[in-house]
């Protein structure tokens, strides 16, 4: 079965760091969308980075210059390097793929395998 497994998140202060992980397992080997996305009760989830087929990486103009994508293909793992961290980075992260597809096929927004998020809190 398909699964994806997270880690990583914490308690720091303002200005403190967290490095996230995202281990797939189960998958055919296929390129597929990945992202990141966070969420705090009550309001709706906040696409926070996403990597498309080709590698190439877009992040939200909220955590530019602050927050890195790695991977490790070895062992099908994302990693989100999470620096300069603010309060208002707070919330549950999760991360996501798409159903996966040709190489250059464009990513959508029909993120259909979930983690099961992790929490991240950042005091001031």
């Amino acid at each position: 079965q398909v699964q994806l497994v997270q880690a990583g998140g914490g308690s720091v202060q303002a200005g403190g760091s967290l490095k996230l992980s995202c281990v797939a397992s189960g998958f055919i080997d296929i390129k597929y969308c990945q992202a990141w996305f966070r969420r705090v009760p009550g309001k709706e989830r906040e696409l926070v980075a996403h990597l498309d087929r080709e590698g190439i990486t877009t992040f939200a103009d909220s955590v530019k210059g602050r927050f890195t994508f790695s991977q490790d293909n070895t062992e099908n793992i994302l990693y989100l390097q999470m620096n300069d961290l603010k309060p208002e980075d707070t919330g549950m992260y999760y991360c996501a793929r798409d159903k996966g597809g040709p190489l250059f096929d464009g990513c959508s927004s029909s993120f259909v395998y979930w983690g099961p998020g992790t929490q991240v809190n950042v005091s001031s």
